[in-house]
């Protein structure tokens, strides 16, 4: 698994995460957020990010970018 992407919200994340889904590719979304700190490094770093096996890394980032154009998926 290897970090692919790194969303800007949690409503990029739960898009990515659901069309992944949809598609059978394996994944995990992983948070920034850490109550200790309330939430300090999203502002810094962003959301989040997404792992998955590398061979899936250029239909994710074409997944993550056209929901950053507001289009819809398939």
């Amino acid at each position: 698994m290897k970090k692919i992407v790194v969303f800007e919200n949690e409503f990029e994340a739960k898009l990515v995460e659901t069309i992944l889904k949809e598609r059978g590719i394996p994944h995990l979304i992983r948070s920034y957020h850490d109550s200790a700190y309330d939430g300090i490094f999203q502002a810094q770093k962003g959301w989040g990010h997404v792992e998955a096996p590398e061979r899936y890394a250029d239909e994710i980032k074409a997944i993550q970018q056209e929901i950053r154009k507001g289009r819809s998926m398939p």
